[in-house]
C-alpha cells in the first residue's frame, strides 16, 4: 500500500461574499513517490495496444482519411462529457453548411474542438513546445465564436470558479484561489518539462490530467482541454506519429468513475487507483481504435470491389466512393465543386451507390439531398449517443 499522501492544501478565500476553502495541490511527482510495482503487466499491455496502434497508422492507405472522422468524434465525445447533446452526423451535418438538429452553439462548440486539436497538432509539428502559452492558445480557438465566448478565451482565469454546485459555498470542488494560480501553473508547466522525470510517459500523462483538472486554470472548458492534453502530449513525446488515442469515449462511457477518481485523487491522495483506471482506459482505447482502423481499411477495399464490377460507369462511382472516405456525409454541390464533376455525374454515380447499398439519401428531400456513407459512419459513430 501508498503511504499517506497529502496532495495539496486549503487556502481560505472569499469570493461572491462567501468564505470559502480552495485547494491548491502540491506540484508533481506525488510525494511520497508513487508504487508502481503492480503496474508493470498494465504498462505493458497498454504500451503494447499504443505501439500496435502507432504501427497500424503506416499501414493506413491515407491516415488523413481516417482522422478526418476520428478527431471529429473525440470532439464529439468530449464535448458530451461536458453536456453538449450534437451526434456526429450533426457536426457533418455543420461542416456541409446544413443547419442540424440541436442548438447551433452545441455544435459549433464541437467544431472549435476540431479546430483547436488542429492548431495543437500543427504548432507542435513546428516545433513549438506544449507550453503555457500554447495552452493558452488552444483555449483561445476551443471557446471562439460560440457558448462560453464570453468567459475570456486564451486567458487564464482572474476570479474564483467552482465545479458543481450553485456557488463556491456548495461545490463540489473549488480550485486555486486566482492569486494563487501561476504558481501552480509554474509548477505544471516545469513538470511539462521536465526532461529528468523517469516515469513511464503513459504514467506522466495520467498525472498531467489530473492535475490540470485541479488546477482549472480557465473559467470555461477546462474539462475538454484536460483530455485533448492527453493526445497532444503523445504526439509531442514521439509515442504516437499521429493523433490516434483519445480517452473520451473511456470517459463518457465510465464517467461516474472518472469524476469520482480524480476528486479522491484530491482528497484522499488515491494516485495509484486513479492510474490504474487511466491506463486501463489506454489499453482499451488504442485497441478500439487499432481494431477500427482495420476494420475500416477493409470496408473500403470491400466496396472498391463491388463498385469495379460495375462496368462503365465505375469511374465516376469511384471518384465519388474515394471522396466520401473523406466526407462520409456530403451535398451534391460541394462534392461536384470539390471533384471538378457536374452535378449530374455526381447524383448519378451516388445512385449506383445507392443501388450498391453503400451510400443512402437521409434526409428525404427533391432537393439539397445530403448522401451518407453509412457503414463507415455506422462503424466510427459507436458510442457517440448523446447523454440523456
Amino acid at each position: 500500500m501508498p503511504a499517506q499522501r497529502e496532495t495539496g492544501e486549503y487556502a481560505v478565500t472569499s469570493t461572491t461574499g462567501e468564505s470559502v476553502r480552495a485547494f491548491v495541490p502540491r506540484p508533481l511527482p506525488p510525494d511520497p513517490p508513487l508504487v508502481l510495482d503492480a503496474f508493470h503487466p498494465l504498462l505493458d499491455r497498454a504500451n503494447q495496444a499504443l505501439g500496435r496502434l502507432d504501427g497500424l497508422s503506416t499501414l493506413l492507405p491515407d491516415t488523413e482519411l481516417f482522422l478526418y472522422l476520428y478527431v471529429r468524434k473525440e470532439a464529439v465525445l468530449s464535448s458530451q462529457i461536458e453536456g453538449t447533446q450534437s451526434s456526429l452526423s450533426d457536426l457533418l451535418l455543420f461542416e456541409n453548411e446544413v443547419v442540424p438538429g440541436v442548438p447551433i452553439d452545441d455544435v459549433r462548440e464541437v467544431s472549435n474542438y476540431v479546430a483547436a486539436m488542429q492548431h495543437g497538432l500543427e504548432r507542435l509539428r513546428d516545433g513549438f513546445p506544449l507550453s503555457l502559452r500554447l495552452i493558452r492558445e488552444i483555449h483561445g480557438i476551443l471557446l471562439q465564436d460560440g457558448r462560453g465566448g464570453d468567459r475570456t478565451p486564451g486567458e487564464f482565469r482572474r476570479s474564483q470558479n467552482w465545479i458543481g454546485g450553485t456557488r463556491p459555498g456548495n461545490a463540489a470542488f473549488v480550485p486555486p484561489p486566482p492569486e494563487r494560480l501561476m504558481e501552480c501553473l509554474d509548477s505544471f508547466e516545469k513538470f511539462l518539462h521536465d526532461e529528468t522525470q523517469t516515469l513511464p510517459l503513459l504514467v506522466q500523462l495520467g498525472l498531467i490530467h489530473v492535475q490540470f483538472e485541479t488546477i482549472h486554470p480557465f473559467l470555461d472548458g477546462n474539462g475538454r482541454l484536460g483530455r485533448l492534453l492527453i493526445t497532444l502530449l503523445l504526439c509531442a513525446r514521439g509515442a504516437l506519429r499521429e493523433p490516434l488515442l483519445y480517452l473520451s469515449l473511456y470517459f463518457k462511457t465510465h464517467r461516474a468513475a472518472y469524476y469520482d477518481l480524480l476528486q479522491r485523487v484530491r482528497t484522499q491522495g488515491v494516485w495509484e487507483e486513479w492510474l490504474a483506471f487511466f491506463l486501463e482506459g489506454a489499453e482499451v482505447t488504442a485497441k478500439q481504435a487499432a481494431d477500427t482502423a482495420v476494420e475500416l481499411i477493409r470496408l473500403f477495399e470491400a466496396d472498391r470491389k463491388r463498385i469495379q464490377a460495375i462496368g462503365r460507369s465505375a469511374l465516376s462511382a469511384l471518384r465519388v466512393h474515394e471522396y466520401m472516405q473523406k466526407k462520409p456525409l456530403i451535398n451534391i454541390g460541394l462534392a461536384a465543386r470539390a471533384l471538378n464533376l457536374s452535378v449530374p455525374t455526381v447524383s448519378g454515380a451516388l445512385a449506383r451507390l445507392a443501388e450498391l447499398g453503400i451510400a443512402r439519401e437521409v434526409t428525404g428531400r427533391e432537393r439539397d439531398r445530403i448522401f451518407a456513407y453509412t457503414q463507415y459512419l455506422n462503424i466510427v459513430s459507436a458510442g457517440t449517443e448523446p447523454i440523456r
